[in-house]
């Protein structure tokens, strides 16, 4: 098992070498395996395998892992993802990441022990005026607020984000796929206590007077089906589904298009029967003092 600063269990899921493909790009079919392989893969989909997930202090060596998630992120907007994630590992003592707790002596030689699965840390966006990645986080999002939602929403983004006396922190929770939600408590309550020890020894991003959360959504391609009343009725699924509940606080909410980034809404197995699914970014702003409604409504969702 990987030393570390931090170690503590904090879930199970299913087999991670599928997870890799956890990005909006969809897994190809090999034209050439044989029908054996075929049959044989068969069977390997059907098998469940159980692998137990532990939380470790971020560092160095988890530079492209996280880069990655990141990437799958913000896809081909104008983001320095290099940067963000120097920053974020400059700042561990703030945030988790999530590794495979033991890699079984039977596996592949090539399947790395240190695999970064999640992440999960906060982003003073106030603290960091200036930096490069963070303004275009900014730019990004007030510009898809200007053009997907009303400009009394996009005056209220904009307001939140220039008023230096209430910081906004962004808060970066990614993971693969078939990582189980299970993980997003345990790993949640864990930030939580970060931040508060960061805020009484004044570290960087300890105090925050709002949670910026970008969420990975999606979105039937079909028609939307009619509330009553007559008007349109849209339904969004959110990939990681806890972070419906931060919807749920939120003061400003909109959602974005990001189609032309990607080919498809999420790799792994849908639990949709292969409904067609349009990607999309959901931007949601929760004031710090309803994230104890938040983390109620995620104890009694994953705790059941």
């Amino acid at each position: 098992m990987a030393s570390s600063a931090k170690k503590r269990a904090v879930g199970l899921g299913e087999n991670p070498e599928e997870s890799d493909n956890s990005s909006e790009e969809t897994p190809e079919d090999d034209d050439d395996s044989g029908e054996d392989d075929s049959d044989a893969s068969d069977d390997q989909i059907n098998e469940e395998v159980v692998v137990d997930f532990e939380a470790h202090t971020i560092s160095d060596n988890d530079f492209n892992g996280i880069k990655k998630l990141l990437q799958q992120l913000f896809l081909k907007a104008h983001v320095n993802t290099s940067e963000m994630t120097d920053i974020i590992i400059q700042q561990n003592h703030i945030g988790s990441v999530i590794k495979q707790a033991e890699v079984p002596e039977d596996s592949d030689d090539d399947e790395d022990p240190d695999e970064v699965f999640g992440f999960i840390t906060m982003l003073n966006l106030t603290e960091r005026k200036g930096v490069q990645c963070v303004e275009e986080v900014k730019e990004l999002i007030v510009d898809q607020c200007e053009k997907n939602a009303p400009h009394s929403v996009t005056e209220q983004l904009q307001q939140i984000l220039n008023d230096t006396t209430k910081p906004v922190g962004l808060l970066l929770s990614e993971r693969f796929i078939n990582v189980p939600p299970q993980i997003a408590l345990p790993l949640h309550k864990q930030l939580q206590k970060e931040l508060a020890e960061a805020q009484r020894t004044n570290k960087p991003s300890g105090r925050c007077h709002y949670c910026l959360l970008i969420s990975k959504t999606c979105k039937e391609a079909s028609r939307n089906i009619p509330a009553r009343g007559g008007a349109p009725k849209e339904e969004y699924v959110f990939a990681n589904a806890e972070e419906e509940f931060f919807y749920e606080q939120a003061v400003v909410k909109f959602h974005y298009s990001v189609q032309e980034d990607a080919d498809s809404c999420l790799s792994g197995r849908w639990s949709f029967d292969d409904v067609p699914m349009k990607p999309f970014r959901t931007v949601m702003l929760i004031p710090a003092d309803r994230m104890p409604a938040v983390m109620d409504k995620l104890k009694e969702y994953l705790t059941v």
